[in-house]
């Protein structure tokens, strides 16, 4: 399988490799006549021939590997711009109905192109039968090249697409593994409404080389093991929440479409604290507890907090809080009504307008988004605030959304419904205010887990600026690992990456962790 951490080359190549292709460029794309991306012959010469990837595939798996590749929302603006016939896999030739001959045009949304990749696909229309056609079309030449997993991206977190999740692999016999990306802004309640449809979905936005991408992860896989999404049931199974980039080793900067390359900017710490190692091939996650952790030497410090614009499931009671106010004759405000935690600030307001008519195209749209509004962070201003931003973001930033020039596009219609929900166009999710840190996550972790032979891993991890010594009482097992007799338990314990043997400990494990380092025990418990 494709590791997911070099996601803009591995759209890349799909491109031709020339000068002036970038990531949200338009005009290089490979596509065949029907409009589907394909491998550039010039980097994939197998793929000569409409091969496609099969010869790559084949080669993967006479190794005893599985082979996926990464793909976008819907249909390429290339394609829609060439405006391409629809095939029609039933019959070979192109998708016909209603007497006529269906195209690329008929079926791209255009004012719902990819926030983040607006010159490179669009959502297609999966309520026409040419729509839905062409999906089949991608998703049957993946399964003849072989393919075993595919990472479908720009569908969720703040660019879901439920319309097109929910029908791609409906209709395919061959077995492919199914994930869904980016990850920013996803929430338990986000996750519900797709975990049942795919095998894996991105929690977190991309994570790069630092230690804030690192350390953004430990709040929300605590919050989404809580939520019990960890192995919930799937598509043909399980689904799986998924942090997905391993940024170490050889690197190139994010949206670099090859080089310069650098390597890991992670302390050897720190990339330890991202991809623990644990010997037992067959552990199960354990819900988080809250263990008696104790630290010495810790920095008690004020860490303010601030509400962050975030993006929800419509059904999460987080959503309902919004409302409108009169201003002037002009202009209602659109207002957040909690405050932060501490009280402190004002309740977050935005200015709203009904979307205004500026060309005929426009008038194309506006049957799509009546009683929709537009938002404005002042009434002086001309910028819009689209819910996704026109940039991917990386784990550790809280932005989301951004301000714009306004348009008619689905990204910034919103609207504020009768039960208090904030409602966006591009995405159909709502807006939600939250309270984040402004330092990020910090302070001690523990993560817990046990082995199919019976043996217990047990994780202590430094999110703090300085050394720490971190402890642990056995007996505090009890509260992840209920059914256990702890009192009266003794325990021989090692520590992974050090190989230091700690013998048989009764009541307590104690060591020194490096700033923003782990530790990872192995216990074997007698009881």
């Amino acid at each position: 399988m494709l590791n997911s951490s070099l996601t803009a080359s591995r759209i890349m190549d799909l491109r031709k490799k020339v000068k002036g292709a970038y990531v949200d460029s338009l005009g290089f794309d490979v596509i065949d006549e029907w409009g589907r991306m394909i491998p550039d012959p010039g980097r994939w010469p197998s793929s000569r021939g409409g091969k496609g990837f099969t010869k790559v595939a084949e080669k993967v798996h006479s190794m005893g590997l599985k082979f996926g590749i990464h793909v976008m929302r819907g249909i390429s603006t290339q394609a829609y711009n060439a405006n391409t016939p629809i095939l029609d896999v039933t019959t070979g030739k192109a998708y016909e109905e209603s007497g006529r001959q269906w195209r690329a045009k008929d079926i791209g949304i255009k004012e719902r192109a990819c926030a983040w990749m607006q010159h490179g696909f669009m959502s297609v229309n999966t309520k026409s039968g040419a729509g839905r056609a062409f999906l089949k079309s991608l998703y049957q030449q993946y399964a003849e090249w072989g393919v075993d997993f595919v990472k479908h991206d720009c569908v969720f977190g703040e660019d879901l697409d439920l319309d097109e999740i929910s029908y791609v692999l409906t209709e395919l016999n061959h077995p492919i593994l199914y994930s869904l990306s980016p990850g920013t802004s996803v929430t338990p309640a986000m996750a519900r409404d797709v975990s049942g449809l795919v095998n894996m979905y991105r929690i977190t936005g991309d994570d790069w080389d630092t230690w804030g991408d690192v350390a953004a992860h430990f709040d929300i896989t605590r919050d989404f093991s809580a939520a019990n999404m960890v192995g919930a049931k799937g598509l043909r199974g399980k689904s799986w929440p998924d942090l997905d980039m391993l940024p170490l080793g050889w690197l190139t900067d994010p949206g670099s479409n090859e080089g310069p390359h650098r390597k890991c900017n992670l302390t050897l710490d720190e990339q330890r604290s991202q991809f623990p190692h644990i010997s037992s091939q067959n552990c199960r996650r354990i819900r988080n507890h809250a263990l008696n952790l104790q630290s010495r030497n810790r920095i008690e410090r004020s860490i303010t907090e601030s509400l962050a614009l975030g993006l929800t499931s419509c059904k999460d009671v987080e959503a309902k809080g919004w409302s409108a106010r009169a201003v002037d004759d002009d202009f209602e405000q659109v207002c957040w009504k909690k405050k932060s935690s501490t009280g402190h600030q004002e309740p977050f307001c935005l200015y709203k307008t009904k979307p205004l008519l500026l060309s005929d195209e426009d008038l194309t749209y506006k049957r799509h988004y009546d009683g929709k509004v537009h938002l404005f962070e002042t009434k002086m201003t001309e910028a819009c605030l689209g819910a996704s931003p026109s940039q991917k973001l990386t784990s550790k930033e809280l932005k989301r959304g951004s301000f714009s020039r306004c348009g008619w596009s689905a990204n910034q219609m919103w609207e504020l419904t009768h039960n208090g929900t904030l409602l966006n166009s591009y995405s159909g999710l709502c807006a939600s205010m939250r309270t984040v840190k402004a330092n990020g996550p910090s302070g001690i972790r523990a993560w817990i887990a046990t082995g199919r032979r019976g043996e217990i891993y047990v994780a202590f991890f430094n999110l703090d600026h300085q050394k720490a010594e971190i402890s642990m009482r056995i007996v505090d097992l009890a509260k992840a690992l209920p059914g256990k007799d702890f009192k009266t338990a003794s325990c021989k314990s090692r520590e992974e990456w050090s190989g230091k043997d700690f013998g048989v400990v009764k009541d307590s494990l104690s060591t020194q962790v490096e700033t923003h380092g782990c530790a990872l025990f192995v216990l074997n418990c007698t009881f």
